[in-house]
């Protein structure tokens, strides 16, 4: 006969242990989330690609050309897109993240499986979308013929920065929109103004120096202003206190969203 042995205070170890005999819930949720979005529809994945280089479009005539905005001698498309990979990645890992607990309430309500893996998910299908934007970077820095540096290499690190922020705010929005379904509207509007106060249409460097530490404060900033940093490369400078506050920030962020979606996910059942 078996023996099983129950130890007190080992239910987070075996929780992160069932989430790794669950990684292939993880492969079958991104792709159903992949192949539902795109069914039926005709230019397929490209439509990924629509929303940044529209946006890029907008930006660089509002910011570019009307209100020529310095862009440090940068092609003004470049240093918009530089920025609108961490963004798109954050809005669009945000927006699904959030409303990706109530989406799969049949789930939740009739199988046992790690919470977690769900909003994990969304957010790497939001990542697909974040490396096609890059191929379409890579096309556009062709376009103008501008060498990258080698300061492309920080790049991985900086993924895995703007990885924590989109995963951190995605746990934290996921958890209480089960819970209060007003977040269902709450979430598009930070998406919406956060792309304005984010430095995504402009260099962070047009901000005063006495509120740039402030203006901080936005975790995102550091990550674009990170982003930008190492693909434009050059003259370009990285605010470091600022950038330090963003990687505190990433990290209190998704330790926090870990620890309250832990907390709140035995209720999700009951509740959603």
């Amino acid at each position: 006969m078996e023996e099983i042995i129950i130890e007190p205070g080992k239910s987070l170890k075996h929780y992160w242990r069932d989430l790794w005999n669950y990684r292939e819930l993880f492969y079958f949720l991104a792709w159903r989330d992949i192949a539902v979005r795109y069914k039926q529809t005709v230019i397929g994945v490209a439509w990924s690609l629509v929303r940044p280089i529209v946006t890029m479009v907008v930006f660089t005539l509002v910011f570019g050309k009307l209100a020529k905005l310095p862009s440090n001698g940068v092609p003004y498309p470049i240093l918009v897109f530089a920025a609108m990979l961490p963004w798109q990645f954050f809005a669009n890992a945000l927006s699904e993240s959030s409303n990706s607990l109530v989406g799969n309430a049949n789930m939740i309500s009739k199988v046992y499986f790690p919470r977690l893996a769900i909003p994990t998910s969304a957010v790497v299908v939001s990542f697909v979308d974040f490396l096609l934007s890059f191929v379409m970077l890579l096309i556009l820095m062709g376009w103008y013929r501008f060498v990258p540096s080698w300061r492309m290499l920080a790049l991985p690190l900086l993924t895995v920065l703007a990885f924590g922020a989109a995963m951190g705010a995605g746990l934290w929005f996921a958890s209480l929109t089960v819970k209060y379904r007003d977040f269902r509207f709450i979430v598009p509007f930070v998406v919406q103004f956060g792309i304005y106060l984010s430095p995504v249409g402009f260099s962070s460097t047009i901000v005063p120096a006495k509120w740039r530490l402030l203006y901080s404060l936005n975790p995102m900033v550091g990550v674009i202003d990170g982003f930008r940093w190492a693909i434009i490369g050059g003259d370009t400078e990285l605010y470091m206190p600022g950038f330090l506050i963003s990687i505190g920030l990433v990290v209190l962020v998704l330790a926090s969203g870990i620890w309250y979606f832990r907390k709140t996910e035995r209720t999700f059942a009951d509740v959603i």
